[in-house]
């Protein structure tokens, strides 16, 4: 197979990450000829790769060691250092460009500029303290992908507190889930929000979201669609400072909570995933100027929500000074290329969106780059699951040839990729080009032993310092160290398989946790859906390998089928051939499912795992919470299928 993209001497020579390894050299002396050798480098010497990211971003004097040690869990990072996250955003201030675009679903487009930024999260840090927030105090956001959502999170991160929010696609319930967790002070929230052409009025769920937290000192509204709430701070009320230059921020240790992410939560309450200002800030400079070449001359937009770690990892390019752009609404409507038309009218340099997104807009016919003015544009981002290597030729074809595409793989643990793009490796079609700096990445096999061009678990075996510092109310560590460590002690094991090929890049196959595993061969489902989910008739599909007793093993696969689309007889045939030809003979599904639709995680993934512990005899209630759940009213029809007898 031949790569689709190809760096040019032009790209290498002027991609953020080859003047980094200058410096490196100039600093060590150590040889860097290639992107493999920093990589190798920078896992070899850790702390040397660390503390040099530290002093290449000018981010201050260094105090102390970078690292206690190597052993995981219980790393610490930069032990005697003190900072703050926002500081770094401050440094970025300048007048010719604006901080944020925000994208409305009516077309509208609101520059908010470096001055009004910064002025806002100072006013509404001044709020913050007005009713009682300090360091270690929680704020909890309930917003839309809205710029206010940014300044809410600045200025609680100004003052030492720690950020949490969800989009308000969740419900009440959902939300509170989640925040509820954390006896938040202030709750800022939004009156609804607008998704496909429709007005979503939130305020009753605002009010049971309050109801639940008796915590609370203070509600901020911000007023989206008209509608009003009682016993509220109106968003009105922050008012910019102007003539602020600088934002008088908390300084913390490196380890202070910044903010507070969250699992899928598909079988419990979902676990509060807690990471520090320091390790937040070094591993998205990393991600952001080295492996995307992100910086001050970029527009960057990924669409995303505030539930989704996405949402952070956007909030970074502020990190390196790039504009961002916000964006409440649907990327599909009012035409399933409406992701592309933003792209072009904000002059968006990188874009990022998921695999079924692309999908979508394939199998719609969409052609980007014949439609809209794309000529800004210069990397797509992809994640959220695999990307087939048709989908990945397809935004070659029909966005530019010109423009690679950068498939990332990581997640909210670290809250950052472990795996994706970088401007001077080729890209291959369906598979992910590198490890990213730092991440000393392997593929072992189940007796921990390191396996090269076969499918193995994804593994980390030095740590990180965006790795979680902890989880929220996980007094004893026992839930952080069975979530990564079980497996393979001193060693993060993060639930991925993956192979590692001869030319160094990674094909992810998806969880090792609902890998299929026919007649003793092992196959990721994201290899099925690849091939069945770019037929035309197949609008989605979910394929499950279920053990059973007595040694019996059952691999249904669940089809939506394309709008107009019967699943006959011949339709199966042809999804049962597409599979024997370009996936594996002997993955053939045992049977074929119509299905009124697949359940996914508030997030986007598919309840794979879910399913298949209900199939092997488990309590709908026990194997999945409804309110993790896109669609809960699915997990009823599929509680009435069963695995043959």
């Amino acid at each position: 197979m031949e790569p689709q993209w190809v760096p040019s001497a032009a790209d290498i020579a002027g991609a953020r990450v080859t003047d980094f390894a200058a410096f490196v050299t100039e600093r060590t002396g150590a040889a860097l000829p290639d992107y493999q050798s920093l990589w190798q480098w920078s896992v070899d010497e850790l702390a040397g790769f660390w503390g040099a990211l530290w002093d290449y971003f000018e981010l201050g004097a260094r105090t102390g060691a970078v690292l206690v040690s190597n052993e995981m869990p219980g790393t610490q990072w930069f032990p005697a250092q003190r900072l703050n996250y926002v500081d770094q955003i401050v440094r970025q201030a300048r007048t010719d460009r604006p901080a944020i675009l925000g994208v409305d679903e009516d077309g509208s487009v609101r520059e908010l500029s470096w001055a009004e930024l910064i002025g806002s999260t100072v006013a509404f840090a001044r709020i913050l303290r007005e009713h009682g927030v300090g360091p270690g105090d929680r704020v909890a956001g309930y917003l839309p992908n809205i710029p206010e959502a940014i300044i809410a999170f600045l200025a609680t991160a100004s003052l030492g507190a720690i950020w949490s929010a969800c989009g308000q696609d969740y419900s009440a319930q959902a939300a509170l889930d989640r925040l509820g967790q954390l006896e938040p002070k202030v709750l800022v929230t939004a009156d609804g929000y607008r998704f496909g052409g429709k007005v979503h009025d939130k305020t009753a769920d605002i009010e049971a979201l309050r109801a639940g937290l008796p915590s609370l000192a203070a509600t901020v509204l911000v007023s989206r669609i008209g509608k009003s709430l009682p016993d509220v701070v109106s968003w009105d009320d922050v008012r910019p400072d102007l003539d602020a230059t600088e934002i008088e921020t908390v300084p913390v240790e490196f380890g202070h909570p910044l903010w507070v992410l969250y699992s899928s939560g598909t079988t419990g309450k979902p676990k509060g995933i807690v990471h520090g200002h320091g390790g937040v800030l070094l591993e998205h400079l990393k991600a952001l100027a080295l492996q995307s070449d992100i910086g001050r001359d970029d527009t960057f937009f990924w669409y995303t929500s505030p539930s989704w770690m996405m949402w952070n990892f956007q909030v970074a390019g502020l990190l390196v000074g790039a504009t961002i752009v916000t964006y409440d609404g649907s990327p599909a409507a009012p035409a399933p290329d409406e992701l592309w038309d933003i792209a072009a009218r904000t002059g968006a340099t990188v874009v990022g969106t998921s695999p079924g997104y692309v999908l979508g807009c394939a199998k719609a016919g969409a052609v980007p780059r014949r439609d809209h003015d794309l000529s800004a544009l210069r990397m797509v981002g992809i994640t959220g699951s695999s990307l087939p290597s048709s989908s990945s030729l397809w935004l070659r074809d029909n966005v530019g040839e010109h423009i690679p595409v950068a498939s990332i793989s990581g997640g909210t643990d670290v809250v950052s990729a472990f795996i994706g793009g970088v401007r001077t490796v080729p890209v291959w079609p369906g598979e992910l080009s590198a490890p990213y700096l730092g991440v000393a990445l392997d593929a072992w096999d189940e007796q921990g032993h390191p396996v090269r061009g076969e499918v193995g678990e994804l593994v980390i075996t030095k740590p990180m310092p965006s790795m979680p510092v902890r989880f929220w109310d996980d007094l004893d560590g026992s839930r952080y160290r069975d979530a990564y460590f079980d497996m393979f002690p001193g060693v993060w094991r993060h639930g991925d398989w993956i192979t590692i090929n001869d030319h160094g890049s990674i094909t992810v196959h998806g969880r090792s946790d609902s890998t299929l595993n026919r007649h003793g061969i092992r196959m990721g489902s994201a290899d099925i859906y690849q091939t069945v989910e770019a037929l035309p008739e197949v609008a989605e599909a979910l394929v499950l390998g279920v053990e059973l007793p007595e040694g019996r093993y059952w691999m249904p696969l669940f089809v939506v089928p394309a709008p107009g689309v019967e699943l006959t007889d011949e339709v199966k045939a042809r999804i049962n051939a597409a599979i024997r030809t370009e996936v594996s003979p002997r993955h053939v599904p045992d049977e074929i499912i119509c299905a009124p639709g697949i359940p996914h995680t508030r997030t986007g993934k598919k309840l794979e795992v879910p399913l298949k512990k209900l199939f092997q005899g488990a309590e709908l209630a026990r194997v999945v919470a409804p309110t993790a759940v896109d669609d809960p009213a699915l997990l009823t029809w599929y509680a009435q299928h069963s695995p043959p007898k």
